[in-house]
């Protein structure tokens, strides 16, 4: 039994030391996951048409901003000027004034200061007298009037003055205005621009393709609404000389801040179209959309204006069959398009 333990025993510790004096077999550690392919930065065409359609709509708002800071500078000059003249014929009109109280000046200096009428007064005739009496209160009547109005040109003139400083100020403020408009609006299209310059010439004509389509898919929709439904009015007298003019002009390229004769932007094509049909209106879309009278779609009619999107940056004349006749963008031309091919804000009637 005792010999069976000790064996026992020896076997053990002959087995452990044969372990302990073996060679060790050495193990890789284990590999790190492989990484996960990185995402694709390369955008979709899709994406690239939304992206230069937001830009040339940017572009399209701070048109706006410069057109009307525009109009406000041309207003503030002819005011500027009419105000300068009214201040060349106010001093003009003093030096007369002040020219006729120097002569009645002298000419009482000349009778020893006495006024034709005083001497009349002290002479013995009572009938000279009374007429010396009434020409004196002619003179006095008359210096009167003159130092008035020579006092109310001076105070026009003061007023000319402030209004004339006045409108300079605003026109500084209005030219700041225009610059900065002028900065974004070519910002805006240069970045557009140089995204669709990136393009390959097949993925060019793919983005028009998609921007046809995406117009397409809107006008569809809005006439799958039933727009169309209640619009078949006649155009009035003078919106058929809109809607002329305005399709006269289909080809002309598109020039931001541009009213004609040879480029439009899309304000300068509708507000010149009016006024060629002898109904002057607001020169930018947004003053269209603000001052003009607004009409239910359901109302509308050739020669109307349609105005798009939600800061009213687009205008396009509806001429009729759900039509519009606009410019779209810089690097299109005066075309025409589906009424509801963009978003929607109103209609305005300019001769309502």
């Amino acid at each position: 039994m005792y010999r069976r333990h000790c064996a026992a025993a020896a076997i053990t510790l002959v087995c452990a030391m044969a372990v302990l004096a073996s060679p060790v077999q050495a193990f890789a550690a284990p590999a790190p996951p492989s990484p996960a392919p990185a995402p694709s930065t390369k955008k979709t065409l899709e994406e690239v048409r939304q992206e230069i359609d937001g830009l040339y709509r940017a572009a399209g708002s701070a048109t706006d901003a410069y057109n009307l800071a525009e109009e406000k500078a041309k207003k503030q000059s002819g005011e500027i000027v009419k105000l300068a003249q009214a201040i060349v014929e106010g001093q003009a009109k003093i030096a007369e004034l002040k020219d006729r109280a120097g002569a009645q000046a002298r000419d009482e200096y000349r009778n020893a200061g006495l006024p034709p009428g005083a001497r009349l007064m002290l002479s013995g005739d009572p009938q000279l007298f009374l007429d010396g009496i009434s020409r004196t209160r002619q003179g006095q009547k008359a210096t009167k009037g003159l130092l008035g109005e020579m006092n109310r040109t001076q105070e026009d003139l003061q007023t000319y003055t402030q209004d004339a400083s006045t409108n300079w100020t605003k026109l500084e403020a209005n030219r700041v205005k225009q610059a900065k408009a002028k900065k974004k609006i070519n910002a805006q299209i240069a970045a557009a621009k140089k995204l669709e310059s990136q393009l390959e010439k097949k993925e060019r004509a793919r983005l028009l393709q998609l921007e046809q389509e995406a117009e397409y898919k809107s006008q569809t929709a809005w006439l799958s609404s039933g727009a169309l439904k209640e619009i078949n009015r006649e155009a009035s007298a003078r919106g058929k000389k809109a809607v002329a003019f305005a399709t006269a002009k289909i080809g002309l390229p598109y020039v931001w801040g541009a009213e004609g004769p040879k480029s439009y932007d899309c304000s300068g094509l509708t507000s010149q179209a009016w006024a060629a049909a002898g109904r002057p209106i607001p020169r930018t879309s947004q003053e269209q959309w603000r001052q003009l009278p607004h009409i239910a779609i359901k109302d509308m009619r050739p020669g109307d204006l349609i105005i798009y999107h939600s800061d009213a940056s687009h205008v396009g004349m509806y001429i009729g069959d759900g039509a519009i006749v606009h410019a779209p963008r810089p690097g299109r031309n005066v075309t025409l398009a589906g009424a509801g091919s963009m978003e929607i804000l109103g209609v305005v009637r300019p001769d309502k």
